[in-house]
């Protein structure tokens, strides 16, 4: 256990208020354990809507799970996320990151023309109002490309542009993996411009380490066995397989949405 996981884990939780722009509940809290306290996000399992595509679990397991596959690559790029009993009961427990920007600054934009300029990728045409149509295209950035993998591996079916947070000493983070894990190609994401361009060298290493450590008995495998179904554990075995076979990043399934509304 690292320091912030236990920090998170056995610190006093202090409900501070509520983030009501979130669709389940979700509260910041204030923590702090042995004299050192730090701002997190409480979202208790009570507080969640039930989804009739995610009837096994509960989300609060899918974003503990996707802060472990995250930290088994190496990349860090979700903040430290535990399971613990809270003021309402069980719930995920994650660290409050403060970001240095808006997604929208340097990462994400909406550029007139049918193409992207140097420096950014394409993703999809957008309604801007009025009959008018904008690129939407977000930066060619190794950290976006590293989280392209991570959520082709979880599977996620969200990654909005707000849910990426860019902080203040040059690092990435992303937030919201509640829907992830999904046993049926459930991914929908802003970040498509890789789609069908190989893995960076750097991808297939990860993916491969990755890979053993999913196999059984492997403490990664023993510890995502605890959060998701053994047939949904099997599936992300199979996506990180396909990820190595085909040497790609995936593209849009063509059988869900492939991206998330609001995008933002």
């Amino acid at each position: 256990m690292t320091p912030i996981e236990e920090l998170l884990t056995r610190g006093e939780l202090t409900v501070r208020g509520r983030i009501r722009e979130a669709s389940n509940a979700v509260l910041l809290c204030s923590v702090t354990y042995e004299g050192v306290s730090a701002d997190c996000v409480y979202k208790p399992v009570k507080g969640e809507r039930p989804l009739w595509d995610f009837p096994d679990g509960n989300l609060a397991q899918r974003e503990r799970a996707a802060y472990l596959v995250s930290e088994a690559t190496g990349w860090g790029l979700v903040p430290a996320t535990v399971l613990r009993d809270g003021p309402y009961g069980e719930g995920m427990v994650q660290h409050w990151i403060e970001a240095g920007e808006t997604p929208e600054d340097g990462l994400l934009a909406l550029v007139e023309g049918e193409e992207a300029d140097d420096g950014w990728k394409p993703v999809a045409f957008a309604e801007v109002g009025e009959g008018r149509t904008a690129l939407l295209v977000h930066a060619d950035d190794p950290r976006l490309r590293r989280l392209a993998v991570l959520d082709a591996v979880i599977n996620n079916g969200d990654r909005k542009g707000g849910h990426l947070l860019p902080a203040p000493d040059g690092r990435l983070y992303a937030i919201d993996h509640g829907v992830t894990f999904h046993t049926e190609d459930k991914l929908r994401t802003l970040l498509w411009g890789w789609a069908g361009e190989p893995l960076t060298d750097e991808a297939r290493e990860v993916l491969a380490s990755l890979d053993a450590r999913l196999a059984d008995g492997e403490p990664l495998a023993t510890r995502l066995a605890e959060l998701i179904t053994p047939v949904e554990l099997a599936a992300v075995r199979g996506r990180v397989a396909q990820l190595l076979r085909t040497g790609v990043h995936p593209r849009p399934s063509g059988q869900w949405p492939a991206i998330p509304w609001p995008p933002v």
